[in-house]
């Protein structure tokens, strides 16, 4: 175990995210108030790590050619062209990972920002979502993670442009259920199929712009029906339990303004206003009439993005002791 240090170098805080958001497919996404922490602190050789982790998926994450925040320090640091210190990071991951909820990008987001410091390579803000996209692979988890809030993101895998729309009014929540059951994103996006019809395509296309329009306009109550979407949720609400099912009910209860798949899934997320509680009970009883056992959050929409604090002082110090190559 890492012993604790009086000192932290370096905090970050990156929010979940829920990306795709019904009809905006691979191109809307919002932070949730739930949050990762990376502390980093001390400086270590180049390419050397130690990483105490805590939280979800803590064993996984313990060894450094497994977390995807060390991958993505390094990613920024070789596409930037510098070079940058190992160090020792705690962290505690609260987002479950492979559940639709943005751990990855979380990691990225993370792992950027560590090298953009500890580098001190000068970009400015549309670099770093660049590289973080471009690591990451999917902009609507990558810009909300970053930026907080609902992001309207377009990629064209060179170039990002994004938009910020609104944060929900205080009396609107959300309420993610999380079942016990993993949907890896590579098979997630197998199960889509190579081509759609015209139709279909024009129906995501009006729901998608109707969605961002009430949105940017505050009109709430149009959610329920411009997250309606045929272009990715038909096909992966089969592959968790009680998925073909859980959309219905939930969008039966009066509380319930809209309800999408998290991500490419397994959790489920429904926008609500008022009382919480008998949406979370429906989600969370339908997975368990499927034998999945589940947990809920209810979240804000958050319009708080990754956060860092440097303490400057120190980490000059130590990257000094340290002999870190800028």
């Amino acid at each position: 175990m890492i012993e604790a240090s009086d000192r932290d170098l370096i905090v970050i805080r990156t929010p979940a995210t829920s990306a795709n958001l019904g009809s905006g497919f691979d191109c809307l996404g919002m932070a949730l108030s739930l949050n990762n922490i990376f502390r980093l602190t001390d400086i270590l050789p180049k390419g050397e790590y130690r990483i105490e982790a805590h939280g979800e998926s803590a064993r996984e994450l313990q060894e450094p050619e497994h977390n995807l925040v060390i991958e993505a320090y390094e990613r920024a640091c070789k596409e930037w062209g510098v070079e940058g210190p190992g160090f020792t990071m705690w962290c505690h991951n609260i987002i479950p990972l492979c559940r639709g909820l943005g751990s990855s990008a979380g990691a990225v987001v993370g792992g950027v920002l560590f090298a953009k410091t500890l580098t001190g390579y000068e970009c400015d803000e549309d670099e770093l979502l660049r590289v973080m996209t471009l690591i990451e692979g999917h902009p609507d988890n990558a810009a909300p993670c970053y930026l907080g809030g609902m992001v309207v993101s377009c990629w064209d895998g060179h170039t990002l442009r994004c938009v910020k729309l609104p944060p929900l009014p205080s009396d609107v929540q959300c309420v993610v259920a999380v079942p016990d059951e993993r949907v890896n994103t590579h098979d997630a996006r197998m199960a889509l199929p190579k081509q759609v019809s015209f139709e279909d395509a024009v129906f995501n296309l009006g729901r998608s712009a109707f969605l961002t329009a009430a949105w940017a306009t505050g009109k709430w109550d149009y959610l329920h029906w411009g997250m309606d979407d045929r272009l990715h949720q038909p096909y992966r609400t089969k592959l968790f339990s009680g998925g073909d099912v859980i959309f219905d009910r939930v969008k039966a209860l009066p509380e319930c303004i809209s309800v999408a798949i998290s991500g490419s899934g397994s959790s489920v997320i429904a926008i609500v206003r008022g009382a919480a509680q008998r949406v979370a009970e429906t989600m969370c009883k339908t997975f368990m009439e499927y034998g999945v056992a589940s947990q809920f959050f209810v979240l804000d929409g958050t319009s708080q993005g990754a956060t860092m604090h440097v303490d400057e002082a120190e980490l000059a110090k130590a990257l000094k002791e340290g002999g870190a190559c800028k």
